[in-house]
């Protein structure tokens, strides 16, 4: 039988080797932390030589310089947070608005018959080269809300089918006004398959991914027509040498201090700016949704929605803003040159 001063010694050994084999635990999970932080270097490294080696390539049309009688122009637009298929009921928020699938047809098509009425009738004189239409993201209502999959006149997938025909009918309207048309998407956050938003697979996860998709498979033979469908969050598009920069704008987190959205929003364009800078590919101008609020200044446009006030809106007590989308127009010699709001509802012709 062992003594006592046997088993008080036995019983410090077993400390002094669970104390030792702690630190040696501890020693291998801070060098497995150092060999995936050093992994991650090494793929980030890699990831932006790629890009500053990859130049970018907009169509001919986007880049042609003008001659001295000439006075050439691209007209940029921006199509976003239109949340297709989602149901606004006027009895929840005052009467201020609907929405719903009929709804929603004549928004857009109001739209892109403001884009043409603006182009050609209140800035004439300009020789527009092309469109180059920005799918912003949140084109469909999606279901990552319980109450938006109970609410929904369709699902997603129903979406997807009824509305890549509708915007794809309308970017034809667009060719034949215009003769050329450059379309830019990228994801938005409504449209994630994913409950939480995730940066892996971000875009090939996302239903406004797909439905640009589905537009870009139904104009492959249409020469009018060209697609830069990302498949990262963010779009850089060159449009006569200067860079504008495509995002959604959910990246963006706070905005409800006194400050309100700008001193986030601004947070997050000077940090693209800069890694944009790090990688080769500045942009002076950020396109951004998301905010359903319309701004547009030197460097930044913040896009409206075409759904407008809806009851979220209503019950956190946002401001009531009419349903409409940003234009700009783009001239070789000072590159965002004019810029204009496209209005898009018609509340006697809509009904309700």
């Amino acid at each position: 039988m062992a003594s006592l001063g046997e088993a008080i010694a036995s019983e410090s050994d077993e400390h002094l080797l669970r104390a030792k084999v702690d630190d040696l635990a501890g020693q291998l999970g801070a060098a497995r932390k150092a060999l995936s932080e050093s992994e991650h270097a090494r793929e980030v490294a890699e990831r932006v030589a790629e890009y500053s080696s990859r130049p970018l390539k907009p169509p001919k049309w986007m880049t042609r310089t003008p001659k001295k009688a000439e006075r050439l122009a691209v007209l940029c637009t921006m199509l976003s947070d239109t949340h297709f298929d989602e149901v606004i009921q006027p009895a929840e928020i005052e009467g201020r608005n609907a929405y719903n699938r009929n709804i929603a047809e004549q928004r857009l098509e109001r739209y892109f018959q403001g884009v043409v009425k603006i182009a050609r009738h209140y800035l004439a004189g300009l020789t527009y080269q092309g469109v180059v239409l920005f799918l912003g993201g949140d084109l469909i209502s999606g279901d990552i809300h319980e109450e938006l999959s109970q609410t929904n006149a369709d699902t997603s997938l129903g979406s997807l089918l009824h509305w890549s025909e509708q915007i794809g009918a309308a970017v034809d309207l667009l060719a034949d006004e215009f003769g050329k048309v450059h379309v830019a998407a990228v994801p938005g956050n409504h449209g994630r398959t994913s409950r939480k938003p995730r940066a892996k697979l971000r875009a090939r996860t996302n239903f406004d991914w797909l439905l640009a998709k589905m537009l870009e498979r139904a104009g492959a033979k249409d020469k009018r027509l060209s697609f830069q469908v990302a498949d990262d969050a963010d779009a850089l598009i060159s449009i006569y040498g200067r860079g504008h920069l495509l995002t959604h704008g959910d990246q963006v987190t706070g905005g409800s201090g006194i400050g309100g959205i700008w001193p986030p929003i601004m947070r997050m364009r000077a940090r693209k700016a800069q890694r944009a800078m790090s990688i080769g590919a500045p942009f002076d101008t950020l396109w951004m949704g998301h905010w359903h609020q319309l701004i547009q200044t030197p460097g930044l446009i913040i896009n409206g929605s075409t759904k407008g006030t809806d009851e979220y809106a209503w019950l956190n007590n946002f401001g009531h803003e009419p349903p409409q989308q940003a234009l700009a127009v783009v001239t070789p010699e000072h590159g965002i040159t004019l810029q204009a709001p496209v209005f898009c509802m018609n509340r006697k012709a809509e009904k309700w």
